[in-house]
């Protein structure tokens, strides 16, 4: 319940404030005791040196706000908005600090209770309107193929002109990815059949920005699936997952979203829902929550998410069945790079790693600060581009230094974020999600022969 404010509170004279619903919970809030060790691994403290930038000082903000001591400003959204929902604070957390809880709250509040500048909503609603809708991508496919093959982006980088009249349109831009003939089309059939005795019926979710970009890797999930004994259920019905809004604090997109993708599903009979990216699997794991006020879609909503596994947490589970090949005739050195929505979000580290160590000839690196936000975060390097450059380059640079040959990316967003940061510091390495290296070597596909994710031109 919010706590009424003193009759003599900022709040008490008309400022905006929190509404009643769903509000930071005040039990989740004094869970904290402010020891600090949160500090160290908060991205955005470790960049912009603030204490109200770190999750200690974001909740002791959103305490000031519930108790009527500080009102809900464009300063205090700032805070807010300079977290990066990584989710590290609740893995080093020894109170166990649910700030995951806070600032899910915290965000729609935000969005229903503050009015943002004319050019931060323009922005947004470009975002929202745009990226969970891939027919709506789609659309714009074949300009953007023909701006990438004017040698445009190359004029427009070097100039800095984008930079100077926005610098979020020109992250947008730098983190483009190549549209290839594959973007066109939707290349996987509605079931792709078991290999030899089926062992499960599993749903697969393409994703939004995975389906018209990374489509290989959708292939490469319903290959490595089949060959394991599993029947793949792909309903054409799908759309977004609902991650994108739901981490910005668009609760109403997000419910929509949540409910288009449960119907989806509702009669595949399907074993489990299988999800190749680790932000959208952390959101769907979390439909419980998102429905948590619709009696209609509550209870299906928790046995939607009980279903859901990340591609590399089921097969780990579940135990692979066919041969896999060494990817080349040398040994293999890979880096794992960490997503934050898998690691934090959902506790999954090992199995990626386990999953790797089986391909024959493969050496995995591990970075340091191999915990650390690679700065994507959704949108995040988009809406904070300073924050997230920074964040980018330091997660490049200790990749780099692992001497790795390979890096292994379980995340869209991630695998874009790094690649704009190879690219600037003129590194040539490929960046290459787990799913498709296993998919290689079930088939028996050399890594030079393979089509590899590169970075845009």
């Amino acid at each position: 319940m919010q706590t009424q404010p003193h009759p003599n509170s900022a709040i008490a004279l008309g400022s905006p404030t929190f509404d009643p619903e769903h509000p930071p919970d005040p039990k989740l809030i004094n869970a904290c005791v402010h020891c600090g060790f949160c500090l160290s691994t908060c991205p955005s403290y470790r960049v912009l040196g603030q204490e109200s930038d770190s999750p200690r000082g974001r909740i002791y903000l959103m305490d000031a706000i519930n108790q009527g001591e500080a009102p809900l400003s464009t300063a205090s959204v700032e805070h807010f908005d300079s977290c990066l929902g990584c989710l590290a604070c609740v893995t080093t957390c020894p109170s166990g600090v649910q700030y995951d809880q806070l600032i899910a709250a915290t965000r729609p509040q935000v969005e229903r209770n503050h009015s943002r500048s004319l050019a931060d909503q323009l922005f947004r609603q470009l975002i929202f309107s745009l990226f969970p809708y891939p027919e709506r991508l789609r659309i714009l496919l074949a300009p953007l193929l023909l701006y990438q093959k004017s040698g445009l982006p190359k004029l427009i980088r070097a100039t800095g002109i984008l930079k100077q009249i926005s610098p979020r349109l020109a992250a947008m831009e730098t983190l483009l990815p190549p549209v290839t003939r594959q973007s066109f089309q939707d290349s996987l059939p509605t079931v792709v059949a078991a290999q030899g005795q089926q062992r499960y019926r599993v749903g697969m979710i393409l994703g939004c920005v995975q389906r018209l970009f990374f489509g290989e890797v959708n292939e490469a999930t319903a290959r490595v699936l089949s060959a394991n004994g599993c029947e793949v259920v792909i309903p054409k019905s799908q759309g977004c997952c609902a991650a994108l809004p739901q981490h910005q604090g668009q609760a109403e997109q997000a419910q929509a979203l949540a409910r288009q993708m449960i119907d989806s599903f509702a009669e595949t009979h399907v074993d489990y829902v299988i999800i190749n990216a680790a932000g959208c699997g952390h959101t769907l794991k979390e439909y419980g929550h998102i429905l948590q006020d619709d009696p209609l879609y509550r209870d299906r909503a928790i046995a939607f998410s009980e279903k859901v596994r990340d591609v590399q947490e089921f097969l780990a589970m579940i135990g692979l069945t066919v041969p896999l090949s060494p990817l080349q005739s040398e040994p293999l050195t890979v880096v794992y790079q960490d997503a934050c929505h898998l690691l934090h979000g959902q506790k999954i580290s090992l199995q990626p790693r386990q999953l790797l160590r089986q391909i024959p000839g493969v050496t995995l690196r591990e970075p340091i600060d191999a915990a650390l936000c690679c700065g994507s975060a959704g949108v995040y390097n988009m809406l904070q581009p300073e924050v997230a450059e920074e964040l980018g380059q330091q997660k490049v640079t200790n990749l780099l230094n692992t001497g790795a040959s390979l890096i292994a990316s379980s995340n869209p967003g991630c695998s874009l974020q790094i690649l704009k940061h190879l690219q600037a510091q003129k590194k040539s390495i490929q960046v290459i999600h787990p799913i498709r290296l296993l998919d290689y070597a079930i088939r028996g596909v050399r890594l030079d022969a393979a089509q590899s994710i590169s970075p845009p031109e």
